[in-house]
């Protein structure tokens, strides 16, 4: 029989029960009972104590949980690690990968430890749902393998598929040093990890040049074009992926920039394409339009071209 981390089990040969909080070999785990001592017993003799509180799993395969979306809309789309508290073993954590996109994932993971590499888990994850990938002890935190994840994102929309995200992950005490929060639709407490969160690389080149520039050495700006495209799928490939505020807020950026450069290049007039939808992109770029000193007027572009979707500036 296979037990996992956080099993409630009975000792064959003895009045004794625990909870599984080690695997400590392929015959022998660490069990926990109910004065708190960890002792380690064969496999053999222990079996599975079935209706205590939820029943124990024999099959190998994680079951999705469902995650409570709008708790979660809080942070950025992109895929984390929720790790739990087992409520009932309190020194073993379980790992839920977490989709928060609008696609679903093709996951692979694989532990490596001194070059010896283990298949952890496989499966698909749809969008807003966890899965269990992983178990583990954090008195063993030091000794923990290295987590590698490699990870498809998979849409039926008519978008440019992304590249497929390899991602490693070695685990350090700083990263359980924060408080212990509830976990979206959960009665558990754990920490919520991004894992596909962008890096800031550093250009040595760039970094040497700034070194030496002189003070008075003006920044470049880039001549924008006369007509401005701010559909999203102009900006981003990765459009499908994002949230309709996130899309907002990059939309208003862009227009920012680019209205901000054509001042600096002395441009007469405008043109800024946002199409007609539900007006909310129109109504916020017109607020700022009226605000923006360098602004003569601004007016429906040519309405033969562009319908009732861009907006012509005219400068001062």
């Amino acid at each position: 029989m296979k037990f996992k981390l956080g099993d409630f089990v009975r000792f064959v040969d003895e009045k004794r029960e625990g909870y599984v909080t080690k695997i400590i070999d392929a015959q022998t785990l660490g069990v926990t009972d109910e004065d708190g001592f960890e002792i380690p017993v064969a496999i053999s003799n222990l079996t599975s104590v079935h209706g205590h509180g939820a029943v124990a799993e024999e099959v190998d395969e994680p079951k999705p949980i469902q995650v409570n979306v709008p708790g979660l809309n809080k942070i950025e789309n992109g895929i984390y690690l929720a790790v739990a508290n087992d409520n009932k073993a309190g020194n073993v954590v379980h790992f839920y990968l977490h989709n928060q996109t609008p696609g679903t994932l093709l996951v692979a993971l694989n532990t490596e430890r001194k070059d010896k590499y283990s298949g952890a888990y496989h499966g698909m994850i749809n969008t807003d749902l966890s899965a269990l990938v992983y178990s583990a002890s954090l008195a063993d935190l030091d000794i923990w393998p290295q987590f590698l994840f490699q990870i498809l994102l998979f849409s039926n929309a008519d978008v440019k598929p992304l590249n497929p995200l390899v991602i490693h992950k070695k685990f350090r005490a700083k990263d359980f040093s924060g408080e212990l929060k509830d976990l979206p639709n959960s009665k558990q407490k754990g920490w919520l990890i991004r894992l596909d969160a962008p890096t800031q690389l550093i250009d040595a080149q760039k970094l040497k040049e700034s070194f030496f520039r002189g003070a008075d050495e003006k920044k470049t700006v880039d001549t924008p074009p006369k007509e401005v495209d701010l559909h999203i799928e102009k900006l981003r490939d990765d459009h499908h992926f994002l949230a309709a505020d996130e899309i907002l807020q990059i939309q208003l950026n862009y227009f920012q920039k680019t209205i901000d450069a054509a001042v600096v290049h002395h441009f007469d007039k405008m043109i800024f394409i946002h199409g007609s939808g539900n007006g909310t992109l129109r109504d916020k770029i017109h607020k700022l339009i009226s605000k923006n000193p360098h602004v003569k007027t601004y007016m429906d572009a040519r309405k033969e071209k562009f319908g009732y979707g861009a907006t012509e500036v005219v400068f001062k």
